[in-house]
């Protein structure tokens, strides 16, 4: 108790002098979260070794005021610590490997001593102190906050609108059972807990199939809560408004319909809500990461299922402009930056492409979140490179290719991966042409030194720079 009032105290110091900044890293599944925090502290702390770093658009690097960096032990020991070093040795590796995708939440607090430019602090104090806190959680249980705002039969209606297509084939052996369910009956525990597993094998069908928008996560990845009763759900997507409301008028509190509603409002209240209260409301700078390319690989209503999720995802955040007084008590994402990962597997001339794809998908909110005042950007980049860009010669021409280590045959490969659509292609789009983005095995990391990057260094100066003067 005495350790949790006094890491408030030092939280609520910090805040007032603007000496920390709590990032959270957010995104879809596979989005490369993990990726993406240990390329971002291994450039940070190679910042101490490296002379000449490779950062020419992180203004702080380029000039050399950052005078060191270094890990230290985040407040909440309740959390674990990022895996940065275990990352780092997977990419060490003969061959290497890509780190282990997100499963849990996990915080890291970086140091950073830094030398003031021509800023008033410069003539108050030489030096300053920015403490990092980086926290990274799986993206399956990000898509859970929406269910903040929805009761169990806007959630269930929500769910129906998704049975389309694809999903309602996939989804049909858990509705064949749904629809015989008498719902006034008494529960039958083992039966419902059956039923919430073919719901539950449902969402992980929609995974491999390359959805995105899946509901509830912890599902899908539930961590500390695997095989809780409060997993033990699913929605009603087959009633009737009226039906709705006769159930809500008559069902025993011991049926079907009554359980199922109890275990939603459970899992929404102490479940989701606790998480939310407990970390996403207190960030201060948000970067949503997505993987366009793989969903372009997929299907037209795998790519829509992609756009929905992002808009979905980041109406649950408090966004506004930070001031003294809400560093203090209010504290608000002041920074939303949103960077299409993996651009290392296209040539440079499409990235300009891959971010107004990306600028397509959320662009009806982001003009909502612009006239909130708040800083908005958008991006593309690699956080640690797989590929090298070549020139290659072809009847005479000379055309932009990639060259690296495939990861569906582990060939050394060199290809053009194609043209990126410039905005959201329509669904005949995907019958004319097929989108066959490769996935790549990461370079091997050279100990020492730090990992190669494409365009990290802008990620760097945007989340980081004003605090860096």
């Amino acid at each position: 108790m005495l350790k949790t009032l006094q890491n408030e105290l030092d939280n609520l110091i910090e805040r007032s002098l603007d000496q920390t900044l709590r990032l959270a890293v957010t995104g879809l599944s596979q989005s490369g979260k993990t990726t993406f925090i240990t390329g971002f502290i291994n450039q940070l702390l190679s910042l101490n070794t490296v002379e000449q770093p490779q950062l020419p658009l992180f203004s702080a690097a380029r000039h050399h005021r950052i005078l060191g960096v270094k890990r230290l032990t985040q407040k909440n020991w309740q959390l674990p610590r990022f895996e940065y070093e275990e990352n780092l040795l997977s990419l060490q590796q003969s061959p290497p490997q890509w780190p282990q995708s997100t499963r849990g939440l996990s915080e890291t607090r970086l140091e950073i001593h830094y030398q003031h430019s021509q800023s008033l602090l410069r003539h108050i104090k030489a030096n300053g102190v920015l403490y990092l806190d980086i926290f990274d959680y799986p993206g399956e249980w990000l898509l859970d906050l929406p269910l903040l705002s929805q009761d169990f039969q806007r959630w269930s209606q929500a769910m129906h609108q998704l049975l389309q297509g694809e999903r309602k084939q996939l989804a049909q052996p858990w509705l064949e059972k749904l629809q015989k369910l008498d719902l006034t009956q008494a529960a039958d525990e083992h039966f419902l807990a059956q039923l919430a597993k073919d719901y539950t094998d449902y969402l992980h069908q929609c995974k491999s199939a390359g959805f995105y928008f899946i509901q509830p996560g912890r599902f899908i990845l539930p961590g500390e809560a695997e095989g809780a009763i409060a997993l033990q759900f699913f929605p009603l997507v087959h009633l009737s408004e009226q039906q709705w409301q006769q159930l809500q008028k008559n069902a025993d509190k011991q049926s079907y319909f009554s359980v199922l509603q109890q275990r939603y409002c459970y899992y929404r209240d102490q479940i989701v809500k606790a998480f939310y209260q407990q970390h996403f409301s207190r960030f201060d700078r948000q970067i949503i990461l997505a993987d366009c390319l793989t969903a372009l690989n997929h299907s037209h209503q795998a790519f829509i299922d992609m756009q929905m999720a992002l808009r979905a995802l980041f109406q649950s955040f408090h966004y506004g402009q930070r001031n003294f007084f809400s560093r203090l008590f209010s504290p608000k994402i002041d920074k939303l930056l949103f960077a299409a990962t993996k651009a290392d597997h296209i040539t440079t001339d499409q990235i300009p492409n891959l971010i107004s794809l990306l600028r397509q998908l959320v662009q009806s909110e982001g003009e909502h979140l612009q006239f909130s005042h708040i800083d908005i950007d958008f991006t593309a980049f690699a956080a640690i490179r797989a590929t090298q860009q070549v020139i290659v010669e072809e009847q005479g021409q000379q055309f932009k290719a990639i060259q690296g280590v495939r990861s569906i045959d582990k060939k050394s490969v060199t290809l053009f991966p194609g043209t990126v659509p410039q905005r959201l292609p329509t669904a005949d789009f995907w019958k004319n042409s097929a989108f066959e983005f490769d996935q790549f095995e990461p370079q091997t990391a050279l100990e020492g030194e730090p990992l190669p990057h494409l365009r990290l260094d802008s990620v760097l100066e945007y989340l980081l720079g004003d605090k860096l003067t």
